[in-house]
């Protein structure tokens, strides 16, 4: 989950939209503005993205969730 400069949630998609490993990107409202979907086999390339994810200018704040597949 991600948190923006307030004004701008659309140069903020628009960056984040590039950056690899990024399965979906979904604008919320409440106190996140963006959901991310991150699909990844370890926990180093998890830890990769969301610190591209962190360095992109527009970010103010980051909340990572781990799921698991229940089978």
């Amino acid at each position: 989950m991600v948190n923006v400069l307030p004004g701008n949630e659309r140069v903020a998609y628009n960056e984040l939209n590039r950056i690899e490993g990024i399965k979906d990107i979904y604008h919320v409202f409440g106190e996140y503005d963006f959901v991310i979907i991150i699909e990844v086999d370890d926990l180093g390339n998890l830890n990769s993205i969301v610190d591209l994810i962190r360095e992109t200018d527009n970010v103010t704040a980051t909340q990572t969730i781990v799921g698991a597949e229940l089978k």
